[in-house]
């Protein structure tokens, strides 16, 4: 960039740090200060400050950190004030301390490397990158030693072993000119000791990979916990006893030699980014630690020792599918299942479940997307199934509706949840959980009676935003915010109690909430006798090779593309970066490492994506992530790039190829035409991608419960046209072949339908039957149907279950 365009460029376009060291030399100079920059800026026409200008300034002494000259300049800058000026009076002020802050230095390193934790066998990358009067060479070192060809920007070791943790830095040299980088620690986890999620962690969030394990140790042993998260920059530790900080105790590793029995008890660890601007934060598996008298055990202490460990219950590992629909195609649009979405995975993977998060999922998807949840899922697991978006409620069974359901949309268009979870108890799962985000109107247009027979199993919860036959809300606001559902489920989801308890907790709060009393309100249903809590340790136990296996599995739809550097025959360099928003959603940023120094301007851009993401050419290669979509991630993004939101992934059929474009213009060159070069990049099928989502519904396992024997619009389609719907003569002939059977087998009949439509565990819910009944056809006798028809529908009553049998009886009777 020449010098005059430097001096014409707004004071506003100074950077931050530049501005600051600025302020502090100004403020700091009684006679060559602000006030005198003031007097020379307010002799100036064009830039006229006033001495009611002066005292404002003066009084920000009197703030928490103000500064008159930052007030000062701003005033300047909002009048019109250049760099150039600037210059100018600075030179007039003689305050050549403040002149050196506007000239850039000989070196000046842009980018510096950070702290990172990550497993052994990953990729490990430290980046830094200066910018110098003349070529810029760097060398990494280890400590005091030189690390060996490490002579470029990238310092890349793959894969990194244990013995490569410890501290780098890099030396970098400009001419005579040098700089050194800030020191950075390497810590590298053994993938042999972890119990928990392994996954990589390139979008830098902390995850937590390595869990503690219980210990029966005698006094005087050494008791060692350890445990570990990924991330960048690295994860602080503090360790619990009880509940208590242990002091000093904030390594991954706790070692406390010679212990005695007053230090049995229950450890954890608390772990958090060691970023200022973030507060990410999770906790490990809480792990009994027992210690015995090595003197009080005799004969036939094996059981004592075995009983002495107080009762625990486990999980073999927690699996969790969270959808949030919103972009819907012919219903109204909804914001707050994106926010939810996003709030829950971060909360969830805080509680250590491996977690798959969607936007916007059409039927197949939903149906495929099931299937890849189940197949997670074993003997013992903790499943979690979240659902945001439209809904509705028929004969007790609820119903997920697809971002393609047509208008009107039937069973047939959308996922039953109780079908999902007769599927779930077939995995022998050890806890369901259901959190469904939606309403539980009626459908009037769907007259289905799914005939779902449950297993009679003690582990089913059911948390329901809103109350039968209720709407769920989302609060009106500009901007993004939680439902209301969400909005306090997020604040007790951490808390270490059953997960019935914390529901109920939820309700309360939601019931204080002022804009939706009377209108929504949390409706609990539960079969669970245990104790059981999200919270509860992962121990895999027998099925722990089967557990590795679906670990790899889930990882393998969670893997991010490498961030990589592109070099241009020009000499320019690119850095490309990737993170992930959901399980579907990739964030792509571009930032310019290097530009030759003969040319004037560069910049990149990412574009010639696959038409299956249908990517808006508007909303890609933007200088905010919020102008591009992103609004969620952007505070864990790198700044000054340009930003390309990806959604939709699971539509991509092809491995995903695009083409990064440079353009720059010389200052030697007499034209201003710029020069154009490309690079095409493959990364692969990033993230759920690569488990193809799109393809037809093989394994079918999700579909063929969800279709329903006695559902009007029951066909191979999914989406029945007028020739499949129930028309009035379809009903008298039902009702013809009801009053075949026996007055017996009309009312077994009609018992076993009622049970298998209502409640969540087998069983009925009485009181949830007492708030429905059904309406007679006119040309059936009491109203006795065998599959109940467009006549037969459920309407609002008062009517007692036990009226209801009484007719029921009364009616076998007459006959």
């Amino acid at each position: 960039m020449s010098d005059s365009l430097e001096r014409s460029a707004k004071m506003s376009q100074l950077k931050e740090p530049l501005v600051r060291k600025l302020c502090e030399v100004l403020d700091k100079s009684s006679s060559r200060g602000w006030r005198k920059l003031g007097e020379i800026v307010g002799s100036d026409r064009r830039f006229k400050v006033s001495s009611d200008d002066m005292e404002m300034c003066s009084l920000k002494v009197l703030e928490l950190e103000g500064s008159p000259s930052l007030m000062l300049l701003r005033l300047m800058g909002e009048r019109g004030c250049t760099t150039g000026h600037l210059m100018d009076y600075l030179q007039a002020l003689g305050n050549q301390d403040a002149l050196l802050c506007l000239k850039p230095p000989a070196l000046q390193i842009l980018i510096q490397p950070q702290s990172v934790a990550l497993m052994c066998g990953h990729n490990l990358r430290l980046s830094c990158h200066a910018v110098g009067r003349s070529p810029v060479q760097y060398q990494w070192f280890r400590s005091k030693e030189e690390v060996p060809n490490s002579s470029s920007p990238d310092l890349v070791i793959s894969p990194v072993q244990l013995k490569d943790a410890g501290f780098y830095i890099c030396r970098v040299n400009s001419g005579d000119a040098f700089e050194f980088s800030q020191w950075v620690q390497v810590d590298v986890l053994n993938a042999g000791v972890s119990y928990g999620q392994s996954y990589h962690s390139l979008d830098g969030r902390l995850k937590l990979v390595v869990q503690p394990q219980s210990q029966r140790l005698h006094d005087g042993e050494t008791l060692q916990l350890e445990c570990g998260a990924v991330g960048r920059p690295i994860p602080r530790y503090q360790w619990h006893r009880n509940g208590v900080p242990i002091p000093n105790a904030t390594k991954r590793k706790l070692v406390i030699p010679h212990v005695m029995q007053d230090l049995h008890g229950r450890y954890r660890c608390e772990i958090s980014s060691s970023s200022s601007s973030s507060s990410e934060r999770m906790w490990t598996n809480e792990v009994d630690v027992v210690i015995d008298d090595i003197y009080a055990i005799g004969e036939g202490s094996g059981d004592f020792l075995l009983n002495s460990i107080p009762d625990q219950l486990y999980a073999t590992d927690k699996v969790a599918l969270l959808i949030g629909n919103l972009s819907y195609q012919n219903h109204p649009q909804l914001k707050a299942p994106m926010v939810d979405v996003y709030d829950l995975t971060n909360l969830l993977r805080q509680l250590n479940f491996k977690v798959v998060s969607l936007l916007d999922l059409t039927e197949s998807e939903m149906r495929n997307a099931v299937d890849e949840f189940l197949l997670l899922l074993h003997k013992g697991v903790y499943g979690l199934l979240y659902y945001a978006g439209h809904g509705y409620e028929n004969y007790g069974n609820s119903f997920m509706v697809p971002v393609d359901a047509p208008n009107p949309y039937r069973s047939a268009n959308c996922l039953c949840v109780q079908s999902i979870l007769k599927l779930m108890q077939e995995k022998e799962t050890g806890l369901n959980v259901f959190l469904l985000d939606m309403c539980r109107k009626r459908n009037i247009h769907d007259n289905s009676a799914p005939n779902i027979v449950l297993r009679v199993t003690a582990n089913i919860v059911f948390g329901y935003a809103t109350c039968q036959d209720a709407e769920a809300f989302e609060l009106s606001s500009s901007g993004f915010t939680n439902g209301v559902f969400v909005k306090f489920l997020k604040k007790r989801l951490l808390d270490d109690e059953k997960i019935t308890v914390v529901l109920d907790r939820v309700a309360e709060d939601m019931g204080q909430f002022d804009a939706t009393k009377g209108k929504q309100a949390l409706e609990i249903r539960s079969s669970l006798s245990e104790r059981r809590a999200l919270t509860d340790p992962i121990l895999p136990g027998d099925s722990a090779d089967l557990a590795h296996a679906h670990s790899r599995q889930w990882a393998k739809a969670h893997e991010l593309p490498e961030s990589m550097s592109l070099d241009f025959d020009c000499g320019a360099q690119i850095k490309l970066g990737f993170a992930a928003e959901f399980s579907n959603v990739l964030v792509i940023y571009t930032h310019i490492v290097k530009k030759p120094e003969d040319m004037s301007s560069c910049q990149a851009h990412v574009t010639d994506f696959s038409q299956d993401l249908d990517v808006d050419p508007k909303e890609m290669n933007r200088e905010t992530p919020e102008e591009t979509g992103i609004y969620l991630l952007s505070s864990c993004l790198p700044q000054h790039c340009l930003y390309t939101r990806l959604s939709s992934l699971q539509k991509l059929r092809e491995e995903l190829v695009f083409t990064v474009c440079l353009q720059g213009t010389f200052a030697s060159m007499d034209d201003d035409h710029p020069v154009h070069w490309t690079k095409s990049v493959n990364i692969g099928k990033p993230l759920i991608a690569r488990l193809d989502l799109h393809r037809a519904m093989r394994r079918n396992s999700c579909l063929q419960t969800c279709l329903m024997p006695h559902s009007p619009s029951h066909s191979p389609c999914h989406s029945p046209g007028p020739e499949h719907r129930l028309h009035p003569h379809h009903a008298s002939l039902q009702a013809q072949d009801c009053n075949r059977l026996s007055p017996q087998q009309r009312y077994l009949d009609i018992c076993e339908h009622l049970q298998g439509a209502v409640g969540g565990c087998g069983e009925p819910y009485y009181d949830h039957l007492s708030q429905c009944r059904f309406e007679p056809p006119c040309d059936s006798p009491e109203g006795l149907s065998s599959s109940p028809g467009r006549l037969s529908i459920p309407i609002e009553a008062s009517d007692d279950i036990v009226e209801l049998q009484t007719v029921f009886i009364n009616s076998l009777q007459l006959q």
